[in-house]
């Protein structure tokens, strides 16, 4: 498993992350699973040399922290993973619940580290977006962490441009720590960032760490959100028939699947193995259900698209009007309870 530096940090972190959202508790979505059935999973990622795993505070309300933390305890040692968490996402009552106050990052980091049995995290990055936040408070409140010894570096999810490169200017102002990577919505079906996003990032040797690299399971197979069909995770997340809901999407579904049966591949491996190609695209975050999961993302590594591969995966992507990027982040922010 190759590993790579995370942006200009001194940190190297293996080439794919597991995503944690699926391990934890079933009771937030019925489709998590319970740590019986996470231990097998992170136990076949060590295996295969990943050490980067990625969670969050408001996944499973908590429980996820607390699932990842204890099999990673138990199963390696702790100097040699790399462990990811976020903040910002609803997980308390009243005003100052979610966000990135002062008052909001200083109790969750403290939060996320009781959960997950930890001395630091490694990286610890925004997860939803507020858009409204003092970006300079934040930025403080990171830096203040890091000079704390609880997080080592820190990192964001989607935010829109502009807030993250003035946040970022405003950390270089006040020799704050800088955001060193961001993990962005990208996908064969979602490439929206290669407007502004992914540009400034490979500017500012900023890491990408794409999540839904599959689009949520649509690229392996969109039959599994047709009524007949639908998986436990198709028939409760809505939010991949939000976000890819065009007939575009569905040919793009179909080219990645001939593609997979041309060169004996799984559509999974191919639409991985376009993010791994992508430019700047230091781990894309993966999520499993299943140990053989693990397998087949390790085995994207070794695939190889060709030029009239990738000229046919481009042919088949249909950009998005601006105001249908706009609106979909804001309905996704205003969605969560």
């Amino acid at each position: 498993m190759q590993n790579l530096r995370i942006g200009r940090s001194g940190l190297k972190a293996s080439r794919l992350a597991l995503g944690a959202m699926g391990l934890g508790d079933p009771a937030w979505r019925s489709w998590v699973l319970p740590e019986d059935a996470t231990r097998p999973i992170i136990a076949r990622a060590l295996e295969h040399g990943i050490n980067f795993f990625d969670t969050c505070d408001f996944y499973s309300l908590g429980k996820s922290e607390e699932v990842l933390g204890r099999v990673l305890n138990e199963l390696v040692p702790r100097e040699e993973v790399v462990i990811a968490t976020k903040v910002g996402g609803p997980l308390g009552k009243g005003p100052n619940g979610r966000g990135y106050s002062r008052k909001r990052i200083m109790a969750a980091v403290d939060g996320s580290l009781r959960r997950l049995g930890l001395d630091y995290i490694d990286l610890y990055q925004t997860h939803i977006w507020d858009p409204a936040t003092n970006l300079e408070e934040m930025m403080r409140a990171f830096d203040d962490l890091i000079r704390s010894g609880k997080v080592l570096y820190v990192g964001a999810a989607d935010m829109p441009v502009w807030q993250f490169v003035k946040a970022n200017h405003i950390a270089d102002q006040n020799g704050y720590s800088r955001f060193i990577s961001m993990q962005n919505h990208y996908n064969l079906i979602f490439r929206e960032d290669e407007r502004e996003q992914i540009p400034y990032c490979l500017a500012e040797g900023i890491a990408l760490l794409p999540y839904s690299p599959m689009a949520r399971g649509m690229l392996c197979d969109a039959s599994r959100y047709d009524d007949g069909g639908r998986t436990e995770r198709a028939r409760t997340d809505d939010y991949a028939l939000k976000w890819y809901h065009r007939q575009s999407d569905r040919d793009m579904v179909g080219r990645v699947g001939a593609i997979a049966t041309e060169i004996g591949a799984k559509p999974a491996q191919v639409a991985l193995a376009w993010v791994l190609d992508r430019p700047g695209v230091t781990a894309p975050v993966f999520g499993a259900t299943d140990p053989s999961h693990v397998d087949d993302a390790v085995a994207a590594l070794d695939l190889t698209l060709d030029d009239e591969h990738f000229a046919a995966l481009d042919a088949a992507y249909e950009p998005r009007a601006i105001n249908d990027i706009s609106t979909s982040a804001h309905r996704a922010a205003k969605a969560v309870p």
